[in-house]
């Protein structure tokens, strides 16, 4: 078990640009199915469920790290975080306040539980089968929870997508700061991190694809997904080019 590489990427700017594009293409995308081509939220969370286990089955079954393999379960758990939080809020009706409250809890309670069986939530080294379980367990609940916080500081607390996105982005401004200003833990620091970016993301994909009387730019759900996923593909390629370049820096 301990014979694998590292299969997650490090830690750098470029690290956090494309998860922040990636979550807001979950956002996007998920819309894009449920919304857009009225799918529904059960079929689509279907969808991207299925899309989830083969990605997933690839990333785990691999012994290295692929930026591509690791990207597409990004996405994945993003898209089906989307399509379930918002059945879970709309259609069973349990509401956004309620749906995060639930989400936090499987966040904190698989970060305890991960601690509790490895000795460590660190995410410098995945490179076991039970600490990779752990770590997209983890990954999973937040990018569904994300979803939910952002819609019920958008439409719950009434603040709206725009300014809902500008408290995340200060959120994480202020996190940035601890981990520069402060000893606090860096590893409790990136998860905190970890989960602001996908809120971030869902009230920043809303800005972009909601009708101008709701505060958006009124885009394409489709059109708005196809540009997130090019910006992605070409941060991937131009960090990976970095890294060749310069392994110690990456």
């Amino acid at each position: 078990m301990r014979d694998m590489a590292n299969k997650v990427p490090a830690v750098t700017l470029a690290f956090w640009i494309v998860k922040t594009l990636a979550t807001t293409l979950g956002e996007t995308g998920g819309d894009a199915l449920s919304m857009q081509l009225n799918l529904g939220y059960l079929v689509s969370t279907a969808i991207f469920a299925a899309f989830l286990v083969v990605t997933l089955s690839a990333q785990i079954a691999s012994t290295r790290f692929s930026p591509v393999l690791y990207w597409l379960v990004i996405v994945a758990t993003a898209t089906v975080g989307t399509t379930t939080s918002d059945y879970l809020d709309r259609t069973v009706g349990l509401g956004y306040t309620v749906t995060s409250a639930i989400l936090l809890a499987a966040v904190i309670v698989s970060l305890l539980t991960w601690r509790l069986v490895t000795g460590s939530i660190s995410v410098s080294n995945i490179s076991t089968r039970r600490q990779e379980f752990f770590y997209w367990l983890t990954i999973l609940f937040s990018n569904t929870l994300g979803t939910a916080l952002g819609d019920w500081l958008a439409d719950t607390q009434g603040v709206g997508f725009a300014a809902g996105a500008s408290v995340f982005a200060a959120g994480l401004l202020l996190v940035a700061a601890l981990y520069y200003w402060t000893k606090l833990p860096h590893t409790v620091l990136f998860w905190t991190a970890f989960v602001l970016t996908r809120p971030f993301g869902a009230t920043f994909g809303d800005v972009l694809t909601k009708p101008v009387a709701d505060g958006g730019f009124a885009l394409s759900r489709l059109m708005a997904s196809a540009v997130l996923a090019g910006l992605m593909v070409l941060m991937i390629l131009l960090s990976g080019r970095r890294a060749e370049k310069s392994p110690e820096a990456a």
